[in-house]
């Protein structure tokens, strides 16, 4: 297995895995994500801003980038939860988001019920990057809702390195432990 892509990763908070499913933390993404409460989407961007700052003190990141969806995923749910959690976070910090940069090449099935191996084989080349928009020499950070094995943010980072991004640091909402 390669390192990760991604130079660091922090999460504004942990939560256990499919297990829990009561765990409060987890009722809250899923009503974000699934149950289209979009509202919840500002407050839970400005928690991930303020619980992730202290992690990038001295780091001078260019841009945000949300992890993408692919476009029949986004046609069904009619949002992508990282964009509007990354625009939160570029809001409060003052930083260009840009949700064109990386795209979904490649539909995959979701990741929920598949061990880690497969979902690092799931999420293999399924992010491109748009050619009219060059991340060459940027610092970047990379925006998701939920870090669970690292599979889908270690494939985006990849892609972004491959790009010629000068390091890339992953953000997210929530960490399974």
């Amino acid at each position: 297995m390669h390192p990760p892509y991604f130079r660091a990763a922090r999460a504004w908070a942990c939560y256990p895995g499919e297990e829990h499913r009561d765990h409060p933390l987890r009722e809250v993404l899923q009503r974000f994500k699934y149950g289209r409460r979009v509202s919840l989407g500002k407050p839970l961007g400005r928690l991930m801003a303020q619980g992730c700052a202290e992690f990038l003190t001295g780091q001078s990141l260019d841009i945000i980038i949300p992890v993408p969806l692919h476009p029949r995923r986004l046609r069904w749910r009619g949002f992508n939860q990282a964009v509007i959690l990354a625009w939160e976070v570029g809001r409060l910090w003052q930083l260009p988001v840009d949700p064109f940069i990386l795209f979904r090449s490649r539909e995959t099935p979701p990741q929920t019920q598949l061990a880690e191996e497969e979902r690092r084989k799931n999420m293999r080349g399924a992010f491109s990057l748009n050619p009219a928009k060059p991340v060459q020499g940027q610092r970047v950070a990379l925006v998701d809702d939920v870090y669970t094995s690292g599979a889908t943010v270690n494939e985006c980072s990849r892609a972004l390195m491959r790009a010629g991004a000068k390091e890339v640091f992953v953000l997210t909402l929530a960490r399974t432990v």
